[in-house]
């Protein structure tokens, strides 16, 4: 395996791994020194042996195809993506920012509106949402927080700018698959370790029962009680709930594990009875939380939960109505929202966006829909959207159409050039565009993983990196320098 125009390029994009001479970014000489010497039989075993690994561990994930579940190992590509740790501490800098303007945000939307009455952000933006939850108004979380656990993905384009690329504050998923790739990483390559000095995200589920214990009731004796509310064992992410409850140490409950009683507090059903909970990590979306509330014919949420929530005597995390703020026509306001509530301009840039309920921007996206990216509002997992250079004349009719009836649920992007970094596809070391997910993590205090969930876009030329679109992972390598 070899490095430069004799063998691996990433042509005219950001590579991760070499820069445009083919040199390793100085961050990533040893690993890339360590892959050059390594023979290429050597190297497929040990991808194999990953494989294994993961298929023997259980990890694995569930898409949905044709009204089946079917269950999938987990993709990971052994060749780790390497961030040097300097322009991390600045990335994690930016992360820490933007969650709080945007807890800021959410809270005031719930309760004053200041933002809309200084027409910062459109109120009819807000209130046409339908993320926006009318049963949270008035309510008032601990510590202000809303959105205790948040995934914003960041880019890399091809000048090496990183970029935010949307903010996922409901029930952002893929930190197991973070914790797991190292976990299977140091088994079939532990010799890379030994060289590096590569900073640890084992933290991560000892800081998540932190918060979510910080979150809790004022009024709880003692240490209080945590858990983990899932739709179940068919929901895509069940892996997810399951391991993090695990390694939590706390209780996996399911909604009919779940009562509300007279007195408005959240009881957990047990063999020895009822045993009171006070915070819950839900992975159930907002409207099937509770069947009083929302959506009556809910058979996963807990009747009376937001009755509990409203009084005070359970903490919900992420909380209702957080969706609010990832909206992407929101995303398009968060620099003005950081602006306004933390007097800071960003420190990490927004992509730069179109707003298709605006008129004079969405004439722009309908002239140049072929070199634009198209994205609905609130659709997540690479659904919904139009990547306009790889898509059909017939592709670009038909959302011309979508957009002009309801350019409220649209907004466009430039087509980045997405980073790159060596991957291994079949027998060889080829370039394949990615993102990264990394976790902010706030309640009484924040913390944001090392690095985060690389996902890499499989096929060639694809900037599509979800995983149920044929998406791959990496481990995140943030790697610390000599002085």
């Amino acid at each position: 395996m070899r490095f430069g125009s004799e063998n691996y390029s990433a042509g005219d994009f950001y590579d991760e791994l070499i820069d445009r001479d083919g040199n390793p970014r100085p961050h990533a000489r040893l690993l890339a020194e360590y892959l050059s010497g390594l023979p290429t039989d050597d190297l497929l075993e040990r991808q194999l042996a990953a494989d294994s690994t993961i298929e023997d561990m259980g990890i694995s994930f569930t898409i949905y195809s044709e009204g089946d579940n079917i269950d999938r190992a987990w993709p990971l590509d052994i060749i780790p993506r390497t961030i040097p740790s300097a322009e991390w501490d600045h990335v994690e800098r930016g992360l820490k920012q933007r969650v709080m303007a945007l807890n800021l945000f959410i809270d005031d939307l719930y309760n004053d509106r200041r933002i809309l009455n200084d027409k910062v952000v459109p109120a009819d933006l807000i209130d046409s949402s339908k993320n926006y939850l009318q049963p949270c108004r008035g309510i008032r979380p601990r510590h202000g927080v809303w959105a205790h656990i948040c995934g914003s993905d960041l880019v890399r384009d091809g000048d090496g700018t990183m970029y935010v690329l949307e903010d996922n504050l409901r029930v952002p998923s893929g930190v197991s698959y973070m914790l797991e790739n190292r976990n299977v990483i140091k088994r079939v390559l532990p010799m890379i370790f030994r060289n590096h000095t590569i900073r640890p995200v084992s933290e991560y589920p000892s800081q998540l029962i932190e918060m979510l214990r910080s979150i809790a009731p004022t009024s709880v004796p003692g240490k209080p009680e945590v858990v983990v509310l899932t739709p179940g064992v068919y929901n895509s992410a069940y892996f997810e709930h399951s391991y993090l409850a695990r390694t939590m140490g706390v209780e996996l409950v399911e909604g009919n594990d779940l009562t509300v009683g007279d007195d408005d507090f959240v009881y957990m059903r047990s063999i020895d009875g009822l045993k009171r909970v006070d915070t819950i990590y839900r992975r159930i979306d907002d409207t099937f939380i509770d069947p009083e509330a929302f959506r009556p014919d809910s058979m996963l949420g807990v009747p009376g939960i937001m009755r509990a929530w409203r009084a005070g005597n359970v903490a919900l995390a992420n909380a209702p109505g957080s969706g609010v703020a990832d909206d992407k026509v929101i995303y398009s306001y968060v620099p003005e929202i950081i602006r306004y509530y933390m007097s800071e301009d960003p420190i990490i840039p927004n992509v730069p966006t179109w707003r298709c309920s605006d008129k004079q921007h969405l004439d722009h996206v309908l002239a140049n829909i072929g070199d634009l990216v198209v994205k609905p509002a609130n659709e997540s997992g690479g659904y919904g959207m139009l990547v306009g250079p790889h898509a059909s004349a017939a592709e670009h009719d038909k959302f011309r159409e979508l957009l002009k009836a309801d350019p409220r649920n649209y907004i466009a992007q430039p087509t980045l050039a997405l980073s790159t970094a060596p991957t291994l596809c079949d027998d060889k070391l080829e370039p394949r565009h990615l993102d990264l997910r990394p976790f902010i993590l706030q309640g009484d205090r924040i913390s944001v993983t090392a690095g985060g969930l690389t996902r890499v876009a499989m096929r060639k030329g694809s900037l599509v990196v979800n995983s149920s679109q044929g998406g791959g992972s990496k481990d995140t390598w943030i790697v610390e320098m000599d002085p």
